[in-house]
């Protein structure tokens, strides 16, 4: 564990993230300054939240004078790497950090780290609760956060070398980050975050960062069915372990054909349970069961334990939730969409006639795909926010198709909320999977979700 004793360090963000830095640091006796882009004003609850801490506050922009007589920078998950600050720490030979970089070095137990394009955080609490249940077996316990949920900083001090640890991990985590989490698994990896990592290339090195400090005794979960995922094989150090839909690949992993989710991890395949006790609609759901059970499989954790956490998984909020039955149709929240791929999974979880709403902030990814897909499932488009002039000039290449029947562009999601009302008939499926990020409108996807619960319950 580093000595933060006497270190002065500067920590960039006054968000969750960055006031875990400021708590823990402080009690590991650095000097702590925290910097945010945001004024003074706008920030009075979360200096509060830190009073009493000796921290000092540089608010409203980021000089580079605070720089000078530095050891460490470190970025909250929102703060990009190529920050004009992060530049020039650099340049002055400062160590650029986060969280958690510093929690997998601390940590006393070992780290289950996820990563992926789209279903990360689903996995990440369907592992979680597998932990949980075999926590409860052992008398150990199971931490779970990282990107979702409290920073895992907060409760470092309580964790012990016996427990277990899942994390979820993002692009922006993990392109700063030099260790890896001691079973690391890449999900898929598809066009995402470009507004900020500009290149696919770029994109793919952030995410491959989660195997590149692993040690032969750990292990690597990929998935075997994304190409972009799978390429990363000749770049793991430990153990193999794959997942898809069939046989693993790799000599250990999880597969869900024929209508049983297998966990092939000893002499013999292990049937986890069949496919129709799964809660969760879709296919990129069996994906993200079978990608849990194989990282589960590589923590240690028992087949009965992911068993009954699977029984009992009916997903996260504003993950295909649904919210509730008007007039006969079906409305679900899906604001965790926020790329066109994952509107296209959600889009393919349903048989019934669609009602879909789709909007938000555009992240420069291509639509051509939802496009084509939308086009031949969806009775009724609802475009919404920044993003509905870009989306609606992607289908224009497919419009001699007969969908959508018809298409209604509103400024805000109150309005398409009230839009989707109107055409949704008897029978439709009513869905919220934006296919852009929530800045335009909201603070993030879970704001705009609770809003759009608020609004179809008020209907």
């Amino acid at each position: 564990m580093a000595d933060w004793a006497g270190k002065r360090v500067v920590v960039v963000g006054l968000a969750r993230q960055g006031k875990a830095l400021a708590r823990y640091l402080t009690a590991q006796g650095a000097h702590v300054t925290v910097t945010d882009q945001k004024p003074a004003a706008s920030l009075a609850p979360a200096v509060d939240e830190l009073a009493g801490l000796p921290v000092e506050f540089v608010l409203g922009g980021h000089p580079p004078t605070l720089l000078e007589g530095m050891d460490l920078l470190c970025l909250s998950g929102g703060v990009p790497a190529d920050l004009p600050l992060a530049q020039q720490a650099r340049q002055r030979g400062l160590t650029v950090t986060n969280d958690s970089q510093i929690f997998v070095d601390a940590s006393p137990a070992p780290t289950i780290g996820i990563t992926g394009s789209a279903g990360k955080t689903t996995t990440t609490a369907l592992v979680g609760r597998m932990a949980e249940l075999q926590a409860q077996a052992t008398g150990v316990r199971a931490w779970v956060g990282g990107n979702i949920g409290r920073p895992m900083l907060e409760d470092l001090g309580l964790i012990r070398p016996h427990d277990f640890v899942v994390m979820e991990l993002s692009s922006f985590q993990l392109e700063v980050m030099s260790s890896s989490p001691n079973v690391a698994a890449v999900l898929n990896l598809t066009p995402n975050h470009l507004d900020r990592h500009r290149t696919m290339e770029a994109y793919t090195e952030a995410k491959a960062r989660i195997l590149s400090a692993q040690e032969p005794d750990d292990a690597a979960v990929l998935g075997q069915d994304d190409p972009g995922a799978w390429a990363l094989r000749s770049r793991v150090r430990g153990s193999l372990w794959s997942f898809g839909r069939e046989r693993p690949l790799a000599e250990h992993g999880a597969s869900y054909a024929g209508g049983l989710v297998v966990l092939h991890a000893g002499p013999q395949p292990e049937v986890v349970l069949p496919v129709g006790e799964v809660l969760l609609r879709g296919e990129h759901n069996l994906q993200n069961i079978a990608a849990a059970c194989a990282i589960a499989g590589a923590s240690g954790i028992s087949l009965e334990a992911m068993r009954e956490a699977i029984r009992g998984f009916r997903g996260v909020e504003h993950r295909l939730e649904w919210v509730r039955r008007l007039r006969g149709a079906d409305w679900y929240n899906d604001s965790i969409a926020t790329a066109p791929e994952r509107a296209l999974a959600a889009m393919r979880s349903f048989a019934e006639p669609l009602v879909l709403l789709a909007g938000g902030r555009d992240k420069d990814l291509p639509w051509e795909a939802w496009a084509d897909e939308v086009t031949r499932r969806v009775d009724h488009l609802i475009l919404f926010g920044e993003a509905a002039p870009k989306i609606a000039d992607a289908l224009t290449t497919f419009s001699g198709r007969p969908r959508p029947l018809t298409t209604d562009v509103c400024p805000g999601l109150d309005q398409a909320v009230e839009a989707a009302a109107r055409r949704a008939e008897k029978g439709d499926v009513v869905l919220l999977s934006p296919g852009g990020t929530s800045f335009d409108e909201f603070v993030d996807f879970a704001e705009r979700g609770e809003r759009f619960r608020a609004r179809v319950r008020e209907l």
